[in-house]
């Protein structure tokens, strides 16, 4: 194969969830520079047009509920009928409360599990058929450091993100045969909106909270580009014998 192929995605098309801001727009902007489609999803209907804008004419941005089903149904029928196949997915939609098992209410541990968990089954039951068809694809879900260990006042997105995991390993055996690889990564703390709602939740100065969180061997927070940049490996020419594994890209917090 050509390094031109090995590298490049044109001709792909990838779903990403949660694209409309932090992780999941880097994943987009960066597959598309490479030269994906991509569709963007989420809730976020203003950021997610300003996205597909900015992106360009191979950008969609699909308004979706990742927890519910027919929402999802949809949105799958969408992309196809855009671009004509879907050959990457990333789970990236989640939430985050930062409340141990104590303080957490009902409706926040299931918006947690629902978005972060449901929703990887939910976006990838109704888009795994369209890869199999069209003969494979890669999926790249998004866990988290913090779903290889714990954290304090998260115990929801703990259980979530190691759901995800785990998860990700057992679609990995389920699917290889119809050629679709899957695989997880799990960044570290990362400049995102959602990092800056953390210090919001606990009451913390926010930037005494980005400086905090960015001690780590390598003395930076994560960028969504160094998290995009994992995906693209995982979802690219690079990574042919790559499945059920879990990357953590988090500049050393987890050594």
């Amino acid at each position: 194969m050509a390094n031109e192929e090995l590298f490049r995605l044109d001709g792909k098309s990838a779903v990403i969830t949660g694209g409309a801001s932090g992780i999941g727009l880097g994943c987009g902007k960066f597959l598309s520079d490479m030269g994906a489609s991509v569709v963007l999803v989420d809730l976020d209907e203003g950021k997610g047009r300003a996205a597909e804008a900015e992106i360009g004419s191979r950008c969609l941005f699909v308004r979706c509920d990742v927890t519910k089903d027919e929402d999802c149904r949809n949105m799958a029928s969408s992309a196809v009928a855009r671009f004509g196949r879907v050959d990457i997915l990333v789970n990236c939609a989640g939430v985050i409360r930062r409340k141990d098992v104590v303080e957490l209410g009902e409706k926040d541990w299931d918006l947690s599990i629902d978005v972060t968990l449901k929703g990887t089954f939910l976006v990838s039951k109704h888009l795994i058929p369209f890869m199999a068809r069209a003969g494979g694809g890669s999926i790249v879900n998004i866990g988290s450091g913090w779903g290889v260990k714990g954290g304090p006042k998260a115990v929801s997105y703990c259980a979530a993100k190691g759901g995800v995991i785990n998860m990700t390993r057992a679609m990995a055996i389920d699917h290889g045969p119809q050629n679709i690889r899957v695989n997880a990564v799990s960044p570290g703390d990362t400049d995102t909106p959602l990092l800056r709602d953390e210090a919001r939740q606990l009451g913390i100065n926010e930037e005494k909270w980005l400086e905090d969180s960015a001690e780590r061997p390598l003395k930076r927070l994560g960028r969504p580009e160094d998290i995009a940049m994992a995906v693209y490996f995982l979802v690219s020419g690079l990574s042919p014998w790559i499945t059920g594994a879990n990357l953590i890209v988090d500049g050393g917090g987890t050594a």
